[in-house]
């Protein structure tokens, strides 16, 4: 149980300064950001922790993140 704080702690940390670097990226590139790693949650959540699921989701995730609010042309 220990293991799983630690993990979950260190991994709320690095969101924590991964998103601080977004402070000069587009609204269409942060969409993008948190649309991968919302996905990467739930693949990995949905699949029971499995890596391939966690990869799936983060690249689905990122594509319809990307889609959200896209400029009109």
């Amino acid at each position: 149980m220990k293991t799983k704080q630690i993990a979950a702690r260190l991994a709320i940390a690095t969101a924590m300064l991964g998103l601080g670097a977004c402070s000069s990226m587009s609204q269409q590139d942060k969409n993008t950001a948190i649309g991968a790693g919302v996905g990467a949650v739930a693949g990995s959540v949905l699949t029971g922790g499995s890596t391939t699921g966690a990869v799936g989701g983060a690249v689905v995730g990122g594509v319809i993140g990307n889609q959200v609010d896209k400029p009109r042309r």
